[in-house]
């Protein structure tokens, strides 16, 4: 059974930063992307970022390219996402994703196994 976790949110004010985790297990990490997405209430959930089995490629939304950082360890099956330079418009419940196959991808159709999510709220 694939099981995502995800944690590291919480209440942040604006400019600080959080790291979010997302340990994996059931499925073979270090063969598939993997990916962010977050939705904030009232919109639909969007993407983040996304990073390829390799570690190599990566790609980032507009809104949070140059203050966020995606990462994978394959020792511990986890991925990361180092937010920095927070702001109140990062707030959100954010959803690790992952693929069956190794290229990132941006679309929300193309994750096989979802997260529960983790809450962040940056304040301003």
């Amino acid at each position: 059974q694939v099981r995502l976790v995800e944690s590291g949110g919480g209440l942040v004010q604006a400019g600080g930063s959080l790291r979010l985790s997302c340990q994996a297990s059931g499925l073979s990490f270090s063969s598939g992307a993997m990916g962010w997405f977050r939705q904030a209430p009232g919109k639909e959930r969007e993407f983040v970022a996304t990073i390829d089995w390799t570690g190599i490629t990566t790609y980032y939304a507009y809104s949070v390219k140059a203050r966020f950082t995606i990462s994978r360890d394959e020792a511990k099956n986890t991925m990361y996402l180092q937010m920095n330079n927070l702001k109140p418009e990062d707030t959100a419940i954010y959803y690790c994703a992952a693929r069956e196959l190794g290229e990132a991808r941006t679309a929300r159709s193309e994750y096989n196994y979802w997260g529960q999510g983790t809450q962040v709220t940056v304040s301003s």
